[in-house]
């Protein structure tokens, strides 16, 4: 008994430490900002949401997926360079559910906190994508212009084919000068595979033309006059030193492996942001508070026990968003306020276990104890359950279903340590005496 007290009370001290450390940790004061605040989402705090459509018809189908994975990375390293606090950018596919319906491409970004669409177009930029064509020969070129002059293939460049290097294999850049016309150029330097890759260009297009594109147009076309293993070329296009600056600034910063065409833009105002916030704390708040009372008016000491597991559950969840960083979203809220619905049934369940041990004759500290036993087998299913679904929601959702995945799962886990065990150990630290009507009548017996 000595050590279940001491158990309950590291429990309840801990739980004042933890809602104290949430709580202090919010507030700050005049330019004080708060030491760690809650990561709220874009529509909590208003924001911009971009979607672009990504144009994959040139990229083999089989490296799709990892060129999708280059482009959220590149426009993920350009808006970190601006500071943007939790920004979002995703990849995701449309149409893959429906039969016969080509897929499509998308990355989504949301930037929180940047309100003005202009500056968050601007932001993502008009970042450069580089590519690197090689030279057809003169009978491909022939049959292109034939084909052209009575109207086919008249999307087909009939100088150069595109080849498979293109700014994602690219390493860095740098800002160069001719030695002899002091005019400014662009060094690349290629990653491992693209490399690999320049050297198999250049070895298998000796004595022809090698074209470098930059959002879709020819920058530059030099002759390749031996293979070129060393991993590095250059582009001088004509370039001012102002241009070639600002080129090697938006390659270092990424150069996009798939063009990109903005579709939709949408500003999301703070006012908007702040009301949803305030109607989801209400929302939680009011729903907490009516089921305390209802489990303290229904199961009395056990519904009190009850409150003071879920109240230790509720700033555990919190500290652990702020702990972890989570980002909180409206969707998040949800997921954790029907994670809490969760604990409360498993307290219910508990309670209602201990009642029919009680009402089959058993002594107080037996029903108990056989009450969450039996009650484990249920809880244990039903959050098993939910914690798959979780798991499939977070696998397969978009941005928001996987923050209320997340939230969720992670409150399913936390809610049945607080129901089996936290509960559990205040309940028999308080040592309720056997064999009267009114302590059974506390755990929601009758006094008959």
């Amino acid at each position: 008994m000595f050590k279940i007290r001491i158990l309950a009370i590291f429990f309840i001290l801990a739980g004042i430490s933890i809602g104290y450390f949430t709580y202090s940790s919010e507030l700050g004061s005049g330019d004080v900002p708060p030491r760690l605040p809650f990561k709220l989402g874009l529509d909590l705090q208003g924001g911009s949401h971009l979607l672009y459509k990504a144009d994959v018809s040139s990229i083999d189908p089989s490296d799709i997926d990892n060129s999708m994975a280059a482009l959220r990375d590149v426009i993920e390293r350009r808006v970190n360079l601006f500071g943007v606090s939790e920004p979002l950018v995703q990849v995701e596919e449309t149409g893959v559910f429906s039969a016969g319906k080509e897929k499509e491409y998308r990355l989504v970004v949301e930037l929180p906190g940047v309100t003005d669409l202009e500056q968050a177009v601007a932001m993502i930029g008009q970042t450069p994508f580089l590519e690197f064509k090689t030279e057809r020969d003169t009978k491909e070129q022939e049959e292109i212009f034939e084909a052209q002059k009575i109207g086919e293939r008249l999307y087909e460049d009939p100088y150069f084919v595109t080849s498979d290097l293109t700014g994602r294999y690219i390493k860095k850049a740098v800002l160069e000068f001719d030695s002899t016309t002091f005019e400014p150029k662009v060094g690349l330097e290629f990653n491992k595979e693209g490399e690999t890759l320049f050297a198999k260009l250049t070895k298998e297009n000796v004595g022809k033309r090698i074209a470098i594109y930059l959002d879709g147009a020819p920058i530059s076309v030099p002759v390749v006059r031996e293979e070129i293993t060393s991993g590095t070329a250059e582009i001088s296009g004509g370039f001012t030193a102002e241009e070639a600056k600002l080129l090697v600034g938006r390659l270092n910063s990424g150069a996009l492996p798939v063009p990109i065409e903005i579709i939709s833009e949408q500003g999301i105002g703070a006012t908007l942001g702040g009301d949803t916030l305030m109607k989801g704390i209400r929302a939680g708040v009011y729903g907490i508070v009516a089921v305390a009372i209802f489990l303290i008016l229904y199961y009395r000491l056990a519904g009190l026990l009850a409150v003071a597991s879920l109240s230790i559950y509720t700033v555990l969840m919190l500290f652990l968003f702020k702990v972890f960083g989570f980002t909180l979203t409206s969707a998040g809220i949800a997921g954790f306020i029907l994670s809490v619905g969760m604990a409360v049934d498993a307290n219910v369940i508990i309670f209602e276990r201990i009642k029919e041990e009680l009402q089959g004759g058993k002594m107080v500290q037996g029903s108990i104890s056989d009450g969450f036993s039996r009650a484990w087998l249920s809880i244990r299913d039903a959050n098993i359950s939910s914690i798959i679904t979780a798991i499939i929601l977070f696998w397969f959702g978009t941005s928001l279903v996987k923050g209320f995945a997340l939230v969720f799962g992670l409150g399913v886990l936390i809610s049945m340590f607080s129901a089996i065990t936290v509960s559990k150990v205040l309940f028999l630290s308080l040592g309720i005496k056997e064999g009267t009507r009114f302590s059974r009548f506390l755990l929601g017996g009758s006094f008959n």
